[in-house]
């Protein structure tokens, strides 16, 4: 599985994202991989992500397995299953 946290910097939400991803490397030893949209619109055009942040699990084959949109971020517990 591939878990992205897709975001824009210098934006309002960036420190929120930037401290929640820390926090999540802290607490499951774990990163997660960034993805600035600008730079690719290819991939958010093919999975529809439009509304920044948002975090995105990927299967193997590519299936979205989870999606978190918004300035609200997910529990750590709740991606963390995802990252096993």
């Amino acid at each position: 599985m591939r878990t992205i946290c897709i975001f824009r910097d210098n934006q309002d939400y960036t420190r929120s994202v930037t401290e929640w991803l820390e926090n999540f490397y802290r607490q499951t030893g774990k990163q997660i991989e960034t993805m600035n949209p600008d730079e690719n619109p290819g991939f958010c055009t093919a999975y529809d992500i439009v509304e920044y942040p948002t975090i995105i699990v990927l299967g193997n084959s590519g299936e979205v397995m989870a999606m978190w949109r918004g300035e609200d971020l997910p529990l750590i517990n709740e991606v963390s299953y995802y990252t096993i």
